[in-house]
């Protein structure tokens, strides 16, 4: 799945937004895209003068054209964000993927039980948001270069969702996110297979996220 948490985590439900929708769909549970969980997100659009929920035109819901149907729509929440980059603020982690189809190509707003066992949100409904807390995530959510080490700074990545390192003497304008605390490597032992080894290196990493830093401090 493209979960790019794993699965110890600490963190206060008081500290997560459940409002904004997520602008990217990943096309299936296996996609690694900022559909995924595990995705740096900023706000992209917050117009309060919008409705809680917008009803729209959507192939998703199959055929809509029958004769003699008034009205089909799909309802999506009206908020969205996106991933994050260094231009703004920081709104958070995402703790679900946003998918429509399972991994067989069949549409999940018709299997919800299979939904909530792949952690997934559908597409245009809100998705929680971590603004804070402990976190471990898989290698695929930031840059495996020397400087994610521990000590040093989470910042936001170039590229747009993923966490990247720095020291804090190098510091310069950089999106502050938090602490990096610690860094390992997964592998299979004693003939047991893994399932969070990842097809990389199975890099992982322990984050303490504030992302209320990256709006009240930039180096």
């Amino acid at each position: 799945m493209a979960l790019r948490l794993l699965p110890f985590r600490q963190y206060s439900d008081n500290d997560v937004v459940n409002l904004f929708a997520n602008q990217t769909v990943d096309a299936t549970p296996s996609t690694n895209g900022n559909g995924s969980a595990g995705v740096m997100v900023k706000v992209l659009s917050g117009n309060l003068n919008k409705d809680v929920i917008d009803l729209i035109d959507s192939s998703y819901l199959g055929k809509t054209d029958y004769p003699f149907l008034g009205a089909d729509k799909y309802p999506t929440v009206a908020l969205r964000a996106t991933a994050a980059t260094e231009d703004a603020p920081v709104l958070g982690v995402t703790l679900r993927q946003t998918v429509e189809t399972d991994e067989n190509g069949e549409k999940l707003i018709y299997n919800p039980v299979k939904k909530d066992e792949l952690q997934a949100v559908l597409s245009g409904q809100a998705v929680p948001v971590a603004t804070k807390g402990l976190f471990t995530f898989d290698e695929a959510a930031f840059e495996k270069d020397a400087n994610f080490a521990p000590g040093n700074l989470a910042i936001v990545s170039a590229n747009a969702g993923k966490l990247s390192g720095i020291a804090w003497a190098n510091t310069s304008g950089e999106t502050i996110v938090g602490t990096i605390l610690g860094t390992g490597n997964r592998t299979s032992q004693l003939g047991v297979a893994d399932q969070f080894a990842g097809t990389g290196t199975a890099q992982y990493a322990l984050v303490q996220l504030d992302c209320s830093l990256s709006s009240t401090y930039t180096a």
